[in-house]
């Protein structure tokens, strides 16, 4: 509530004395005032179509042109089951229980698992050892790479409130019989992909129980227990929706562009699955605007593509993404995760460091609990929020937040110790700093985290 302010008949004297004033002049000239007061009618009436209007990106084509703000045709009609907020519709929760659940409906659940700190657990971690796994990338094989150390791999995620369950293979294996686990999007999902398989084959001794194919594009791979009937899949999609960026081997473009409404171009391949693990965000982040466009993606034009912020194009892809779930997932018997964005640590000032370092030879972690680098985009986790506490509240999505966690963690990036695929130039080999890849992340390492918290929110919602 606002307090009134003080001296407020001195206040009230002097706007009766300025309306007297208007009103004395408005004898004068009558149009003066009738323009006054339809501009005050017209104020009241379409303030905020017009601020709307005033406050949207610079461009050839407003975002209104493809409606990215709000995905009216993704709208469900008025049924009764929400109230609307803006132009947004507030949704009810889903108030099922959830598919895979294992604790007791009237378990406490208040803990959050994604608040916590790292413990030093040599003897639990690594949860296997990289040479044991031949399914790791050799982007991702630090050690065959030279790594010296090993300290990034012996880390537990040790929330606040309670304890995260073991994870075990052969628990979830049993779980996937008969069913299809897929892992959707960029190539840090393919990461979290790539650890899940490690994690499970440990538990098939047998090379002639497990298969690992690839599609010839590289766009789908797919992991096979077959005593158990089940997969584990990767789809390449980092945006989602169709993008110029879908050849998951060549896909170093600047002018990135999505087309909008196009969810089901790559959605009809993950039809059927049991669990789906989304992400997308990195691609998205090449600066505070994004391009759309509505026709195909082959045949778009730079005068064809609208410019809106990024944010709005983000929440149009997410809730592209819940309407596909919608209309594709029987929520009782599947399961929908999304794994929120995976921070860089491209400067190491942001934690204290030398100017113009980053994760290159970082060997420890940061320890202030309150850190947030500054590649952190948290507009764009606004924006995530607020679509599941609003018209994306229907859709039981378990949103896996590994951002904070993974925050602390500049030690754990592949930097140099990675297949490089082209010669390093002189330059690079005289600073290796040039050529760090501060994106992605050793197995094992970060990545199993990810998915013990992916294993404890499956079982344990």
């Amino acid at each position: 509530m606002v307090k009134a302010p003080l001296h407020s008949s001195s206040s009230a004297a002097a706007a009766a004395a300025t309306f007297s004033l208007v009103a004395k002049k408005a004898r004068l000239s009558p149009f003066i005032l009738l323009s006054l007061l339809f501009m005050l009618l017209f104020s009241f009436l379409y303030g905020e179509e017009l601020a709307a209007l005033v406050g949207r990106p610079a461009g050839r084509h407003s975002a209104a042109h493809l409606d990215v703000s709000v995905n009216r045709e993704h709208q469900q009609p008025d049924d009764g089951s929400g109230v609307e907020d803006g132009w947004q519709k507030k949704k009810k929760r889903w108030q099922g229980r959830l598919a895979f659940a294992v604790n007791d409906e009237d378990e406490d659940e208040e803990c959050d698992v994604f608040s916590g700190s790292w413990v030093r657990d040599e003897e639990a971690h690594p949860l296997y050892r990289e040479e044991e796994c031949p399914y790791i990338q050799p982007q991702l094989t630090c050690q065959a790479q030279g790594r010296p150390d090993r300290g990034y791999q012996s880390w537990r995620w040790q929330p606040h409130d309670c304890t995260l369950p073991a994870f075990n293979p052969t628990q979830m294996l049993e779980t996937l019989r008969n069913k299809r686990m897929m892992f959707v999007g960029d190539s840090l999902n393919r990461g979290q992909f790539t650890s899940m398989v490690c994690l499970l084959q440990s538990a098939i001794p047998s090379p002639d129980a497990k298969s690992f194919e690839m599609s010839a594009d590289q766009q789908h791979t797919v992991f096979t227990a077959r005593e158990y009937n089940a997969t584990v899949e990767f789809y390449w999609a980092p945006f989602l929706l169709q993008s110029n960026a879908d050849d998951a081997v060549v896909h170093k473009i600047s002018d990135r562009m999505v087309r909008n409404g196009s969810i089901a171009h790559h959605g009809r391949h993950w039809e059927g699955a049991d669990v789906l693990v989304f992400n997308t965000y990195l691609w998205w982040c090449t600066g505070l605007r994004f391009r759309v466009v509505n026709g195909p993606i082959a045949d778009a034009r730079e005068e064809d593509a609208a410019w809106v912020s990024t944010e709005e194009a983000y929440g149009m892809a997410f809730r592209d993404m819940l309407q596909w779930v919608r209309e594709n997932m029987d929520f009782n018997t599947t399961r929908v995760f999304f794994t929120s964005m995976s921070p860089t640590h491209g400067k190491s000032q942001d934690w204290g460091g030398a100017a113009g370092g980053n994760c290159y030879n970082e060997t420890a972690m940061i320890e202030d609990a309150g850190y947030w680098g500054t590649d952190g985009r948290r507009s764009v986790m606004r924006v995530i929020r607020e679509i599941l506490d609003g018209d994306g509240a229907d859709v039981p999505l378990t949103f896996l937040n590994v951002t904070q966690l993974s925050m602390y963690r500049k030690d754990a990036h592949t930097s140099v110790y990675k297949k490089q695929w082209s010669p390093l130039t002189p330059e690079q080999v005289a600073d290796p700093r040039t050529y760090a890849d501060c994106v992605h992340w050793c197995l094992p390492g970060l990545q199993d985290t990810w998915n013990e918290l992916l294993y404890s929110k499956l079982f344990y919602p």
